[in-house]
């Protein structure tokens, strides 16, 4: 059967941070991209589409995404919103709990289901779900770790589902990235920042060009035998130890 690409990609989360790198990446690399975020994206490219919406409320997401595929025909997905909501196990609010579930995971659900029938009338897709590096633990992360590793089987459970129409699933899970979410949890150029940059086998902190590229590979139509993988940018994190 003929496999026949279109580029036509949503973000979430593509204001800032990771996601605006990657909505700039594939503006670049042509693509229509939707940016779905609680603001929009502030990317003067006339192939760049805003949607505001907050993305941990099912209902409102619900509503986004049905007006997203009437207008647009998605066929690649990057689903990298996300929040991390830190506590120690005595702390963990269940309430932070089922927020992040629904934006990690459940939001991933509606958009794919969303985008399915584009992707499989065209025999073609991409899904790549950003999780983190946290996925194999972190101190104070118990609900973020919990949501970025259910990402993991997720992805895979579709990558088996979805291969024989075309449609490829993988996971890009960085490591300890200089964004806005980062120095939320850690002050820029503190101490902390500098012994966390100097714990990293690479020796330094990574850039979201760094997880954007790594993306790229993954929503490119010739890299049709790669699904179902987790992709870690994360400096050589995930084969030692990261303490924050």
């Amino acid at each position: 059967m003929t496999t026949q690409a279109n580029k036509v990609a949503a973000v979430t989360g593509g204001s800032a941070g990771i996601g605006k790198v990657i909505c700039e990446q594939l503006l670049a690399q042509g693509y229509e991209v939707i940016s779905l975020s609680r603001r929009g994206a502030d990317i003067a490219h006339p192939q760049l589409h805003n949607i505001e919406v907050d993305l941990s409320d099912r209902a409102a997401t619900a509503q986004a995404v049905a007006a997203m595929v009437q207008q647009h025909e998605v066929t690649t997905v990057v689903h990298n919103a996300g929040v991390i909501r830190a506590a120690l196990l005595p702390d963990v609010k269940l309430s932070d709990l089922d927020a992040l579930v629904d934006l990690h995971l459940g939001c991933a659900i509606q958009l794919v289901q969303a985008a399915l029938p584009a992707m499989r009338a065209r025999q073609f897709g991409r899904v790549v779900l950003l999780s983190s590096r946290a996925a194999l633990g972190l101190q104070t992360r118990t609900s973020y770790s919990a949501t970025k590793a259910g990402m993991l089987g997720m992805a895979r459970t579709w990558a088996l589902e979805l291969a024989p129409e075309g449609i490829t699933v993988n996971v890009v899970a960085p490591g300890p990235i200089r964004t806005d979410m980062f120095y939320d949890v850690v002050q820029q150029g503190s101490d902390k920042e500098k012994a966390l940059a100097a714990s990293v086998p690479v020796r330094r902190l990574g850039e979201s060009a760094d997880v954007a590229r790594a993306v790229s590979f993954f929503t490119d139509a010739a890299n049709s035998f790669v699904t179902g993988q987790v992709l870690y940018v994360c400096g050589g994190t995930s084969v030692g130890s990261l303490a924050l």
